[in-house]
């Protein structure tokens, strides 16, 4: 697959280098309700977890099953999820749970779950480390993947939408994997070319030594449609891997104008969005450029 050309929208360049002047104060300021600054990753992993766990709560208490949008990265909080899962007994059992995306292998299907660096296999192992009675049916999980997409959209049908789409915010601002494009708000269940920026990104994290000749170059996503679609957005974007990469995209999130070369800015248009980051992610960068 080859990645098409979106140009970056005229004047973004001195946007970011207004919105990277913003001290913490006046981006939770001018962030509002939308902005959420907790102490740290721990902490962050922490509110990640016990969301998901009000949301399961939540929907139960008015009568609806929970759907909820997830993704496999950050990981961190699922350990926690389980600990809080297996102390206040409330239980995945009936929820349906709505992976954003996966990586796809050269024949352009998902990698299989015995790969490496399979989204589906790693949670399926996160889910059989949980008692019996706390797991979800097999059906109740989902991943995006050829021919998927029908089934997909009779589910969120079925249960009636989805109560949250929970997510991270990749560099170039890919929400699930949807990479800058042309109408990426419009968008649906497909494969999409991964960025090289999101490749070098992800196979830091992934640590592969640095292979990106066989790092995946293409994944099975949602669409922002999907993402967009749901009652509630809850997104956490931290910097990680001991590199300070995720404080421009945070306040383009929050404050950038809304465009297809930056994805994530479409929630602004959003009734029910919030961004979850830690203290030192809110800071401004240590070194500006002019």
């Amino acid at each position: 697959m080859s990645i098409p050309a979106i140009p970056t929208l005229p004047g973004r360049a001195a946007e970011v280098r207004g919105l990277n002047s913003l001290a913490r104060a006046e981006l939770e300021a001018r962030a509002g309700r939308h902005l959420a600054v907790v102490q740290d990753l721990d902490a962050l992993h922490e509110h990640f977890a016990e969301s998901v766990l009000a949301t399961l709560g939540a929907s139960r208490e008015v009568g609806r099953p929970p759907a909820l949008i997830l993704p496999w990265g950050p990981t961190a909080q699922y350990a926690i999820l389980s600990r809080l899962l297996a102390t206040t007994g409330v239980t995945l059992r009936g929820a349906t749970l709505l992976f954003m995306d996966d990586y796809a292998g050269q024949d352009g299907r998902a990698l299989p779950s015995s790969h490496p660096l399979s989204f589906r296999g790693e949670v399926g192992r996160w889910l059989r480390s949980l008692d019996p009675g706390l797991r979800p049916a097999r059906e109740d999980v989902l991943f995006p993947d050829r021919g998927s997409a029908g089934r997909i959209e009779q589910r969120i049908a079925e249960v009636g939408g989805i109560d949250v789409c929970y997510g991270g915010i990749g560099v170039h601002g890919h929400l699930a994997f949807n990479e800058p494009q042309s109408g990426v708000s419009e968008s649906g269940i497909r494969r999409v070319a991964l960025n090289e920026f999101t490749r070098t990104i992800n196979a830091v994290r992934a640590g592969v030594g640095g292979d990106l000749e066989n790092f995946p170059k293409s994944a099975w996503t949602l669409g922002m449609r999907q993402c967009l679609g749901a009652r509630r957005i809850e997104l956490y974007c931290r910097s990680d891997c001991g590199m300070d990469w995720a404080k421009t995209v945070l306040r383009l999130a929050l404050l950038g104008r809304s465009s297809d070369d930056y994805p994530v800015t479409w929630i602004q248009h959003h009734p029910n969005y919030r961004v979850v980051t830690d203290r030192q992610t809110a800071e401004p960068p240590s070194v500006r450029l002019a």
